[in-house]
């Protein structure tokens, strides 16, 4: 049976609770204990499936097709372990749930209330595989005080008290600001939010401090004297130059060592980091660098493309090089000529999205790699944008378009629609339908889909298998009619699903490397095992710069 910890912030957003959860996740596991780790979101969303990616960053999409929060790329990242649907809930689910049972009279008349209804419902998903693990780690999203997340801290404290005494222990997260005027660093916030949290029956056992230097040994009494934690058990979470230096930061702080005595295992495993010191080590010795352009239409905002950033971050380390990313609105290059700025790069990059607006820089941008032999990895929308440019270019097909873009206009002009809205197709052993006013939210193709490779082709050599499963989050295919015409130029669908009828990837023949791909591989990438797609696109990237 699991032990669990509870993850809760205070003070402000956005201090690293999801890093910190990953990181003592993978610690836990390199003193050899298995972990899971879930995020419990108090917004009224059933998912972040319809959220702008403005509004909330990525979505990051599971093997079983549920749709969650970017932290749970984190946890999958630092950990290795695939994230499932039950590894995230919102109060919008937890409400649509309970809501449900009431309309179905499982609660036989009662009043459906937030105690004992809503915080039961958070109490079960809470109890989901707990005999699969020996740690679950649960971070609460938002901050303590905050109202809607109310519901979450009265569940966990039920929880906490219908388990076993040392079943169950708080980490909370705060942060320790540096008044530069008077020159001191400031634990009141954090007193506040501890007594915030003590306030709704809820006691950390640890605390973690972010801050921008070390915590001097008189703070950190101070804060374990009025926080009543013990001093050992006051972690810094200090800036890094990279994520991935956390587990190994927070080791020589005593985090793990502060959680196990916290649940009185003694003596403790030894810890194995070497994974993490190789990781770290490929981080600060590199053998050169490379640019990466991508070209994006959410590029205001980096936590929209978090996944890609980090996989990319992932290539570099499989390769030893540094690799610098320009994040460019694909809008800029739908009324300038793209040459003149990217031909500075040694790739590019185009990711996914939603909807018209800034597609026709991104087909520019994919025309420039295609006929400058600069390495291009397409993926979804970046994909779809590839073939539309092939088509126009190259099949000399120049009213080419999709239906995503064009089908409200469709009677004012005429367009041939390479890339379709996909009405059906096959997940497991069942057909799936979808019409085009159905809801937006979950109706996309998600999740883990077999896609088989063509032997000889360049994504085959990449993957060193001709079989291969990925992630996918979209509503749109390439139209498999154009086929034949494609490749007769050059266009190579080099990648198809098991039945033959939706394009995975395609990729251009005789080019150094340009490959499309309509899933996501960022989603499975981590720094010990980069993806394959990624390891290989940056190596292409550090032979284009040494060309250049």
């Amino acid at each position: 049976m699991a032990r669990f910890i509870f993850i809760t912030g205070g003070v402000v957003s956005s201090l690293g609770k999801g890093l910190a959860s990953a990181a003592l996740g993978a610690l836990l596991q390199a003193r050899g204990y298995t972990v899971r780790l879930r995020k419990l979101d108090p917004y009224l969303n059933v998912d972040p499936g319809t959220m702008s990616p403005f509004e909330h960053g990525e979505v990051f999409v599971t093997d079983d097709g549920a749709e969650t929060d970017l932290d749970l790329g984190h946890y999958e990242r630092f950990t290795g372990v695939a994230a499932r649907s039950t590894d995230s809930i919102s109060s919008g689910r937890v409400y649509s749930n309970v809501l449900e049972k009431e309309r179905r009279g499982d609660y036989l008349g009662k009043t459906i209330q937030v105690i004992p209804h809503v915080t039961n419902e958070i109490k079960d998903f809470i109890r989901i595989g707990e005999d699969e693990v020996d740690f679950m780690l649960c971070e609460i999203g938002g901050t303590v005080g905050d109202i809607e997340g109310l519901p979450f801290f009265e569940a966990i404290r039920q929880f906490s008290q219908e388990k076993p005494r040392g079943d169950c222990i708080f980490m909370h997260l705060t942060l320790l600001p540096y008044i530069a005027a008077s020159g001191e660093l400031k634990t009141k916030p954090t007193q506040h939010s501890v007594k915030e949290l003590r306030s709704i029956g809820l006691a950390p056992d640890i605390l973690v401090c972010r801050s921008e230097g070390p915590i001097p040994e008189k703070e950190r009494e101070k804060l374990a004297l009025f926080c009543n934690v013990r001093p050992e058990s006051v972690i810094a979470a200090q800036d890094l130059k990279s994520i991935y230096e956390a587990p190994l930061a927070y080791h020589r702080e005593g985090m793990d060592q502060a959680v196990l005595d916290a649940f009185g295992i003694s003596p403790a495993p030894k810890p194995n980091l070497r994974r993490w010191e190789d990781v770290v080590d490929r981080i600060h010795n590199t053998d050169g660098e490379v640019r990466v352009a991508i070209v994006g239409k959410y590029t205001q905002l980096e936590d929209a493309y978090k996944s890609i950033a980090e996989a990319l971050t992932h290539g570099g380390l499989a390769n030893r090089v540094k690799v610098h990313v320009d994040w460019v609105d694909s809008e800029i290059f739908e009324s300038e000529d793209p040459g003149p700025f990217l031909e500075r790069f040694n790739a590019i990059l185009v990711p996914g999205g939603f909807g018209e607006r800034g597609t026709e820089g991104k087909i520019n941008a994919a025309q420039f790699a295609r006929e400058k032999g600069v390495p291009y990895l397409g993926i979804c929308l970046g994909m779809q944008m590839a073939v539309i440019e092939a088509a126009r270019n190259m099949a000399d097909m120049g009213d080419a378009g999709s239906e995503e873009f064009d089908h409200e206009d469709v009677k004012s002009r005429s367009y041939t629609p390479v890339v379709y809205h996909l009405k059906e197709w096959v997940q497991g052993n069942h057909k799936v339908t979808r019409k085009a006013n159905d809801d937006k939210g979950g109706t996309m193709r998600l999740g883990a889909y077999d896609a088989l490779l063509t032997d000889g082709s360049k994504v085959a050599d990449v993957y060193g298998d001709t079989a291969i499963e990925e992630r996918h989050r979209h509503r749109y295919e390439v139209d498999i009619r154009f086929r034949e015409k494609l490749e007769a130029q050059g266009l190579i669908f080099s990648g198809m699903s098991p039945d033959g009828r939706l394009p995975e990837i395609v990729e251009v023949k005789d080019h150094p490397w340009f490959i499309g791909v309509q899933f996501h591989p960022e989603l499975k990438s981590k720094p010990f095992a980069p993806h394959p797609l990624f390891a290989d696109f940056i190596r292409a990237a550090k032979e284009q710069s040494r060309l250049v």
